[in-house]
């Protein structure tokens, strides 16, 4: 397919230059209008050049479309576009006519998904980590958020041209370790009889008695109360993700980096380039000269290390291993952590691009209209495990992922449980199997024939014709945001227009031409839902 906003971007950038309007002072952006009325693409580069030029956006609008139109007769698009349009308060909008659309649904009738693909990635090397969990408990809701928004983001990467791999960091020391080992010990005692005080700050879920009860049927000799529980609790994590449908290519121990000897190397590099000083008994990163708000101690006055320091050591191991590109989704109890493991990438001179940090936004589970409280210690909260069970893989998978990551999002679990258009799962799945359904029908019947897809006229047809040329634009959209959340708000679009089309028009009609366009139309708009799906991690249910 023809990747439509990325030409027009570079015809738009060179017309910028050419008028000498400084286009590095702004980035062209185009987008989809709501209301086809107002044209297949638009942008408002007019109006942000409007201040800066001291000029009213219509007439800078009106320039740049007469320099388009000279750039036009170069592009792939010349043959493709059939208005540019000034509108508006001075938005520049494009009217593309429709041999267009039918040559784009044509690419997908004959190359399938592969149509719908660009390379942006180039094999590019890009690690995302996401969910490292402290293996402390089952996974919450939060995890299992960024469990899915991670899994379904380095799909549409390796989509895209990247190799992305997945990787849990995982926390296998430290404090909270060590908690978790004292409780178990402490629930130890309690089973066989112990008269004990269970400190607040412990952990007091149920599974702690799992762990406890589990060490006493099977008489089992413990040397590491931490050790043991954090493997014990381990296990579950990973079998609850494999159900989940997330695999990590690796599972880095953090435990492992310290003996490694990473640690010191990197403070040593770090003392080297001159961003290590010491102070009242402490080891500094003179992390203020790259951007941070203040100095972040590494190594403490008893001579231990901040949960900073291993941060930096693991983050340089990333890029030995010749990642170019990390990306890590956290949760909004670490957005202060930002700038100081930024400055730690920098003081290495890496790219400041290089490093991305996306903050993905907690999630309140909703049941009977009522908000599920949650607290980790007290183990009084929703897992992954019970949302599993609830409302299955495919609607779980969604749900956490239909809201922009950096929203909060209201997880309802009677709406997931639903079998009707009001949930937005069910809804997309059941247009794909009603178009399996009319597929499986044609081909019985033996209905065929070379479809003649300007046949395709009527307005629901070019509607949904429309749509599915916006499956790659939509995915450009993830990349540059590194959220998957517009997958959802397309796919959801995408099945209204295929359901409206199919309310109002048969497809397995008397006229054999106009049937034969009608089933690929249908045919490309199931395999543009398959991809979508399959980029979500959600089941294409042929039958419902």
């Amino acid at each position: 397919m023809i990747n439509t906003e990325n030409y027009l971007q570079v015809i738009i950038q060179d017309c910028l230059q050419e008028l000498n309007l400084l286009p590095d002072k702004i980035q062209v952006y185009l987008d989809i209008p709501q209301d086809s009325r107002f044209g297949d693409f638009t942008t408002n580069v007019a109006m942000q050049l409007s201040r800066q030029l001291k000029k009213p956006p219509r007439e800078i609008a009106s320039s740049l479309i007469d320099s388009i139109k000279q750039h036009l007769p170069k592009s792939p698009l010349k043959d493709y576009i059939k208005e540019i349009k000034v509108e508006g308060a001075g938005f520049i909008n494009f009217y593309f006519n429709d041999s267009f659309f039918y040559h784009e649904l044509e690419e997908i009738i004959s190359k399938g998904n592969n149509a719908l693909k660009v390379d942006f990635g180039k094999g590019k090397k890009v690690l995302i980590e996401f969910v490292s969990a402290n293996p402390t408990g089952p996974l919450s809701v939060a995890h299992a958020r960024q469990a899915a928004v991670g899994d379904a983001l380095a799909e549409i990467f390796n989509f895209l041209g990247y190799s992305a791999a997945r990787e849990y960091y995982l926390n296998d020391e430290g404090n909270q370790i060590n908690i978790l080992g004292r409780s178990v010990q402490l629930r130890l005692k309690e089973l066989k009889g112990e008269r004990i005080e269970f400190p607040e700050d412990h952990y007091q879920g149920d599974y702690i008695y799992d762990i406890a009860r589990e060490i006493i049927d099977k008489k089992i000799e413990v040397k590491d109360f931490s050790e043991y529980a954090a493997n014990y609790i381990l296990e579950i994590i990973r079998k609850e993700l494999d159900d989940f449908g997330v695999k990590f290519d690796t599972w880095f121990s953090q435990k492992a980096l310290g003996k490694s000897g990473e640690v010191e190397r990197t403070l040593e590099e770090l003392k080297k380039r001159g961003y290590i000083y010491e102070e009242d008994g402490a080891v500094w990163f003179k992390s203020t000269a790259l951007g941070d708000d203040k100095d972040r101690v590494v190594i403490k006055s008893d001579k231990s290390y901040t949960y900073l320091t291993p941060d930096i050591a693991y983050h340089q191991e990333k890029y030995r291993r010749g990642f170019a590109w990390l990306i890590n989704l956290w949760g909004p109890d670490h957005h202060g952590y930002i700038n100081r493991l930024k400055a730690s990438v920098a003081a290495f001179g890496k790219p400041a691009g290089s490093l991305s940090i996306i903050i993905v936004q907690l999630a309140t589970i909703f049941r009977e209209g009522k908000p599920v409280q949650m607290s980790t210690r007290r183990g009084q909260y929703i897992t992954l495990r019970e949302v599993l069970e609830e409302v299955g893989r495919d609607a779980a998978r969604y749900f956490f992922i239909m809201r922009r990551t950096s929203s909060h999002l209201d997880f309802d679990l009677d709406v997931a449980k639903k079998q009707s258009s009001e949930n937005p799962v069910y809804y997309i799945q059941y247009a794909y199997a009603r178009i399996s359904s009319i597929l499986r029908e044609a081909k019985e019947n033996a209905v065929s024939g070379k479809p003649e897809l300007s046949l395709l006229k009527e307005k629901e047809e070019i509607e949904l014709i429309k749509k599915l040329c916006q499956f790659p634009d939509m995915l450009n959209i993830c990349l540059n945001t590194q959220d998957p959340y517009m997958v959802t708000v397309y796919l959801q679009a995408l099945a209204e227009d295929f359901h409206k089309f199919y309310d109002l028009h048969r497809v397995l009609g008397e006229d054999k031409k106009l049937t034969a366009a009608r089933l690929a139309l249908l045919s490309a708009t199931q395999t543009v839902i398959a991809t979508g799906l399959k980029l979500l991690g959600v089941s294409r249910p042929e039958k419902m």
